[in-house]
């Protein structure tokens, strides 16, 4: 039977933190069943934090995208009681009558049963989030099942309606008229259908596929074909509400200057001074004449009857006592508004700030709090792991074994996600085994990893894995070699159901660096980007002229690490030395990745004064001036 998805969600400190037994999700989980029959329910227990809240209904409902979130526990009146404010930052719109349901309910069950007065104590509240209906119920057993009898009736037509499945609204209808029985299950609609796991191989004339072939039985595909195919298996995440400001900015009438408040009415000449204002105290009251002003400083409250402000420059000072201003005289003539920031004329109430987007950056950071938002949870990013594969390698900081390697691609990988503004989830050195590669896809999958980057074990050597364990664990591989110079070993899987992204960098470092750049950050950027910033997702490319006077072409295309000299304006690119894919001295100075040609039989080469492409890899991508 094809069903919806539940989830049951426990807040509770105690239950998170194992001082005590979580009993309301239990009972909560046994009334689905016994009620909607075999499906499927997933549970979860959270402190009481309205941040760790918020997170996990947005992974529920966004990443899950489960019909139906039950929450209980945190309803009450307590201080550490937030799970009605953190599903009212979640909800797009409330449900209100799903909430009076419950509690009419529950006060219809009073009776002499004086202790059910407690329910006036409860702020639940209902929503829905995109196509998720999330529903606080209270934390005791009695009250969880009291609420949901009452709302169990409604709950598939209103899910119905969510997701506008209206072939079903009718029959619901019916349904519920004729009368709700626990043993006659209804059919629920979410369809689950069997995924056949395969590799996409395409053999050419020179690949045979054969157990003894000794070439890749994957085409080759080009680097725009190959960012397009990952593009096209990206789940976006559900984008949040755009923020918008709850603020005015200024939130009063500010001076622009350090001067004198003052009356336009009473024109220039000698004022008497009132009193000093300073930035951050309350907006002054006080009523005063022509030939009074307030000496004030720069982002001070105007005050109420001023409407004007003289800069310092453009006073005299008259009198003065112990240091302090008692007379002094305005030179011009004040206009009135001179110099005052006239409320909202930064930033307007209910404006929106800007799109949603993930990871933000500084700016936004800075926008969210001028208007007194701090975000943590929205702010959500993708969890990614990163795996290096190889029996050969070493930590970093382990002691010199011959014939070992130490690892740099994970030092550089996590450290490329960082420069982005993401951040690994997970790391791990993988030893050449099937069981070792599945162990760490499982870890991954545990700790719910959107993206796998793994560097290693995508050639064509005895002990490379990567691609026939990928197929046995639910992984389509969509991609198994890209025509460029380096990184022709790189691959692209995705586990549909279970929407896992897996980037199969090759272990040589330049060629891991060069791939990540290439397809990884697209890849992250378009699951976490609006639909408008697609000129925002690859690399910036410029246009740059070749300085050094010959470099030999490729068979293949070729992304030479460069750096980038500025001369009157324009930009030349000069190649960094030996551009062998193990050489990573040769990423460290290197400012761009020069897009080379293929080698052809009328062009063998590049020279001096040619005009190229090149991927800016850093926001300071000029290395001298000339």
């Amino acid at each position: 039977m094809s069903e919806y998805e539940y989830v049951v969600l426990t807040v509770s400190d105690s239950c998170y933190h194992g001082s005590a037994t979580d009993k309301s999700g239990p009972a909560l989980e046994e009334l689905l069943k016994q009620n909607y029959g075999s499906t499927k329910i997933l549970r979860g227990v959270v402190p009481d934090d309205e941040n760790k809240i918020i997170e996990v209904l947005l992974i529920f409902a966004d990443e899950q995208k489960a019909n139906v979130i039950f929450t209980t526990g945190g309803t009450g009146f307590g201080p550490r009681d937030v799970t009605p404010e953190a599903t009212r930052r979640v909800i797009h719109k409330e449900a209100p009558q799903l909430a009076y349901l419950m509690i009419a309910n529950q006060m219809s069950n009073l009776g002499a049963d004086q202790k059910n007065k407690m329910v006036a104590l409860s702020r639940a509240i209902c929503g829905i989030r995109n196509q998720t209906l999330i529903i606080n119920l209270p934390g005791s057993v009695k009250a969880v099942t009291e609420c949901f009898e009452a709302i169990k009736e409604v709950i598939p037509h209103a899910i119905q309606l969510i997701i506008n499945d209206l072939s079903n609204v009718k029959s619901t209808h019916q349904y519920v008229q004729s009368g709700f029985n626990s043993h006659q299950h209804h059919h629920h609609h979410r369809h689950h259908h069997g995924h056949h796991h395969h590799a996409h191989v395409c053999p050419n004339k020179t690949n045979s596929g054969a157990p003894d072939d000794r070439n890749s039985a994957f085409p080759m595909i080009e680097v725009d074909r190959a960012q397009d195919i990952i593009f096209e298996n990206t789940n976006k995440f559900a984008p949040l509400q755009s923020f918008a400001s709850g603020v005015d900015i200024p939130p009063f009438r500010a001076s622009i200057k350090d001067g004198y408040a003052v009356k336009a009415s009473g024109g220039k000449g000698i004022k008497k001074v009132l009193g000093y204002i300073s930035a951050g105290d309350r907006i002054n009251t006080t009523q005063l004449k022509d030939d009074e002003c307030f000496k004030i400083n720069t982002g001070a409250a105007v005050p109420m009857h001023c409407d004007a402000i003289v800069q310092i420059e453009d006073t005299k000072l008259i009198t003065e006592e112990n240091g302090i201003e008692k007379d002094v005289e305005i030179l011009i003539e004040p206009m009135e508004g001179l110099d005052i920031r006239d409320v909202g004329s930064d930033l307007k109430r209910a404006t929106k700030l800007f799109a949603h987007r993930r990871p933000l950056n500084t700016v936004e950071h800075a926008v969210l709090a001028s208007v007194g938002q701090i975000v943590a949870v929205s702010d959500w990013k993708p969890r990614i792991a990163v795996f290096s594969t190889g029996d050969e390698l070493l930590t970093p900081e382990s002691s010199p074994i011959e014939g070992k390697i130490f690892d740099s691609n994970t030092t550089m990988l996590t450290g490329l996600l960082k420069d982005f503004g993401f951040e690994a989830t997970l790391t791990r050195i993988i030893k050449d085994s099937k069981e070792d590669l599945e162990h760490a896809l499982s870890e991954a999958e545990t700790l719910g990893c959107h993206a796998i980057i793994s560097s290693g074990g995508v050639s064509m050597g005895d002990k490379d894995y990567i691609k026939p364990v990928l197929t046995e664990n639910g992984f389509t591989i969509k991609f198994g070699r890209v025509n460029m110079k380096p990184g022709k070993p790189m691959t692209f899987a995705f586990n549909s159901e279970k929407r896992i992204q897996f980037y199969g960098l090759p272990g040589n470092p330049v060629s891991a660096f060069a791939t990540f750049h290439l397809f990884v950050l697209p890849g992250l950027r378009k699951m976490s980007a609006d639909d408008d910033e697609e000129a925002k997702i690859r690399l910036p490319i410029i246009t740059v002229e070749l300085l050094n006077e010959k470099y030999s072409l490729d068979s293949r295309p070729e992304y030479a690490r460069a750096l980038i000299v500025s001369k009157e304006g324009r930009l030349f690119a000069e190649i960094t030395g030996n551009q062998i894919s193990s050489r990573l001295m040769s990423v460290m100075d290197a400012d761009v990745l020069l897009h080379l040609p293929p080698r052809t039989d009328e062009r063998p080469f590049v020279s001096r004064g040619h005009i190229l492409k090149a991927s800016v890899l850093k926001h300071d991508f000029i290395s001298r001036y000339e």
